[in-house]
Formats: C-alpha cells, structure tokens, sequence
C-alpha cells in the first residue's frame, strides 16, 4: 500500500473530522493531515467540495469523499484488511447505519448545540431532550463492550469524537452526563484507552476554550 496518497482537509475541534481520523487510525492508514481555516478556505477545499464547502475532506488519491458518514464507510470498504467497522451481516450493518444517522441528527443536531449556546427555558429544553438521546444510545449499547460488540465499530467512531465536548456542555449546562449516563461514560472511556481514539480526539479543556470563544463570536453570554 506504499503508493496509497491519503489527505485529510480537517478543523481540529470538529467531531467529524475527528471520526475520519479513528477510522484512518483503526486502518493504520498513514495519512496527511491539513488543517483548514474555515474563515478564509484554502483553494483545495473549495475545488474537492464544491457542493458544501465544508471539512472534512478524504482525498485518496487525488479524488475527494465528503461527508464523515460516508467517508468512514469508504475507509472501511477501502482498507477491509484490519479493524473492520461494519458488521458483515447486512441487517447489522443497517441497524449500525440507523444509529449513525441517530447521531448525526440528535446528537450533532441543532438542537443540541442549543445546551451551550442558548439559556433559559430554551436551553433546559434542550438539554432533556439531549440526555434522552443519549439514554436511547445507552440502551442500544446495553452490556456490550462497545456498540461494535467485542471491538470497536462503526458506531463508536461515529459517537466517540463527542465524548471531547461533554465536558464544555456540561460546564455551560450545568449537568453531569456521568450521572444521567453512567454506562455511556464507561464506555466513552474505554474507548479512550485505545491510541486510535486518545490521538484523534483533542482535550477536553481545549474544546471548552474553543466553545467560550464561539460564545463571545456569536454574543452569547
């Protein structure tokens, strides 16, 4: 595989970027890592997604995927040497993908953003509806190791990057998930004792900077 050329246009605090860089990690795929400027885009980015702009961005060799989503599924079909993320049962892989579209939507919604950058009845709102979500991801995990079963799966590489911004949601909502969710920070830490995850996601504090800082952008205070 020396003649693989993988690029990743990325933003360091984004989920789903981060997504790519466990799947890629998981495949032991050597990749380079460009991180992007999303208030002035490099000329690469807009050219490999010029329908929304927007990181993450997998070129393999010279030809671009977009959507996290997608590109982990394409880094699993890709590279099926290691580390396989979908089930092989086609009815297992479906469920995997009904979960990672649950995330996507209820998770990295809108609505959930609504625990950091909003108060009040709003912002309470919000944050049920948020732990009801995770309680509904703590079901599906069950007694599992992982929502992969006995390894790391797709849907821990979909869910796992948000485990960075628990704490920045729990500072400016004033909740513990811990307490709401225990089985699902068990597992969120198991799953940092793996080098694929620990590497690809960054600290927790840092994130928490990063959210105040979109606070004071934004005029929420």
């Amino acid at each position: 595989m020396a003649d693989e050329d993988v690029v990743l246009l990325d933003f360091w605090p984004s989920p789903f970027g981060m997504r790519v860089r466990i799947a890629l990690a998981e495949k032991e795929i050597k990749y380079e890592y460009k991180e992007e400027d999303l208030r002035n885009k490099s000329d690469l980015l807009l050219k490999m997604n010029p329908i929304h702009k927007k990181i993450p961005v997998l070129i393999h060799n010279g030809k671009p995927v977009c959507e996290s989503l997608v590109q982990v599924q394409y880094i699993d079909e890709i590279w099926p040497h290691k580390s396989p993320l979908l089930p092989t049962d086609p009815y297992q892989r479906a469920i995997a993908r009904f979960w990672g579209d649950f995330v996507d939507k209820k998770i990295y919604g809108l609505e959930s953003r609504k625990v950091w950058s909003t108060k009040g009845e709003e912002q309470e709102a919000a944050k049920k509806e948020f732990i009801e979500c995770l309680k509904l991801l703590e079901g599906e995990l069950g007694n599992k190791a992982y929502f992969g079963g006995e390894n790391l799966g797709y849907v821990d590489v979909v869910l796992v990057p948000f485990y960075s911004w628990f704490y920045a949601y729990e500072k400016c909502g004033n909740f513990s998930i811990e307490t709401e969710c225990p089985k699902l920070i068990a597992w969120a830490k198991r799953c940092m004792e793996k080098d694929s995850v620990s590497k690809s996601l960054p600290d927790q504090d840092k994130i928490y900077d990063y959210v105040l800082h979109l606070k004071k952008v934004f005029g929420i205070e």
